[in-house]
């Protein structure tokens, strides 16, 4: 098969699909990847090291695109690269298809296969592909609140840990899953006191069992929720429900009842967000500020240490590429359930509910492409 990968364009994007090692196995395997120009670069990895991979550069996004059977990136398509894309062509990336409605129409109108990272999953319900990216962005979530949390960068001057004599800060988790439980951890090693909800009780008994004794587990209902934010230096969004758009936990009205200079980062954004007054932010323009609450609402946190996360990425997606180019998209989606569930759209049609539930869109079951 022929794989290409493009040069991610979205704002301060600077991940890559493909490390130069997943392109020599991919080689290895009896298969052409065409490597944009540069495409590397932000990762740490050069176009030296591709060819040395057994990879082929081209010039531009259009002549990969135009070259490949199968396109593999990290972010989703944006409006410039709409036109790009092929029937038929099989485009292998984090979609998060809910969270927004002019991608979705513009995939549906491509008639190409969309397989989305985010969705594809494991018969114990984990989502393999947005794991590795989900504890990036778990660990980095307290990392920036700490940092947003300074008088000079708009908050309440708190330091997390706190020093001898002074309270640390309080944390509040808003969701028990990777991303929550790996931003509790972080945010326990600083030494904050740390407050994580989630509305499984037997999520919160593991929980309860694994954290450190400055961890606090909670249920999640709108009284708790209202109840722990009140007194909340850094309030962290770590809802998913895959491939669907993320409820709101935190109402614009509970902002109100937040402490004039607290954070908040949702993680959440991605899906649409779980805290009602957030907005997608990039890391040039991260923050905002709504009734005093400096909000950090970057879509791609992972971007920003764009080393570990093409790696890691790259550990998680490279035996699903395989497994695609091995045996084609039909052949790989018919035999293997994991992918089956990957795929969101295919020549128009939308197979996943929760993209077509999220905009009052019809759905067809992806058995029918079951061969």
């Amino acid at each position: 098969m022929k794989i290409g990968v493009p040069k991610e364009i979205k704002q301060n994007e600077n991940r890559v699909a493909l490390t130069p090692s997943g392109a020599e196995i991919l080689k290895a395997q009896g298969h052409t990847v065409y490597v944009e120009t540069n495409a590397g670069n932000g990762s740490g990895f050069r176009n030296e090291d591709y060819l040395a991979a057994g990879a082929e550069l081209l010039a531009d996004a259009a002549s990969v695109y135009g070259a490949a059977e199968m396109i593999m990136k990290v972010k989703e398509p944006i409006r410039q690269e709409y036109d790009l894309i092929r029937k038929g062509q099989v485009l292998f990336t984090y979609f998060h298809f809910a969270a927004s409605r002019e991608l979705t129409d513009a995939i549906v109108k491509s008639k190409s296969i969309a397989i989305a990272y985010e969705t594809v999953q494991r018969a114990d319900n984990s989502l393999p592909l947005l794991i590795p990216m989900s504890e990036v962005a778990g660990r980095m979530a307290p990392q920036e609140g700490a940092k947003y949390l300074e008088k000079t960068m708009g908050g309440r001057g708190v330091l997390l840990a706190g020093v001898p004599g002074t309270d640390p800060g309080h944390v509040v988790v808003l969701g028990g899953g990777v991303v929550g439980t790996n931003a509790a951890k972080i945010a326990a090693g600083l030494g904050a006191r740390v407050t994580i909800l989630d509305s499984n009780l037997y999520r919160l008994r593991y929980l309860d069992d694994v954290m450190p004794k400055n961890v606090t587990t909670m249920m999640s209902n709108p009284y708790n929720v209202r109840k722990v934010i009140r007194h909340a230096d850094l309030v962290v969004g770590a809802v998913l429900i895959p491939g669907a758009k993320a409820p709101h936990l935190v109402t614009r009205e509970m902002l109100k009842d937040m402490k004039e200079g607290s954070v908040v980062v949702d993680v959440s954004v991605d899906q649409g967000g779980c805290i009602e007054t957030c907005r997608p932010t990039t890391h040039e323009n991260p923050t905002f500020v709504i009734d005093g609450v400096v909000h950090y609402c970057v879509a791609n946190m992972p971007g920003a240490v764009p080393m570990t996360s093409t790696i890691a990425l790259t550990n998680a997606t490279l035996p699903y590429a395989i497994e695609l180019a091995n045996h084609g998209y039909e052949k790989a989606i018919s035999s293997n359930r994991e992918l089956r569930l990957g795929l969101n759209v295919i020549d128009g049609t939308i197979v996943y509910q929760g993209v077509a539930d999220a905009f009052g869109m019809k759905w067809e079951d992806s058995h029918k492409y079951i061969k």
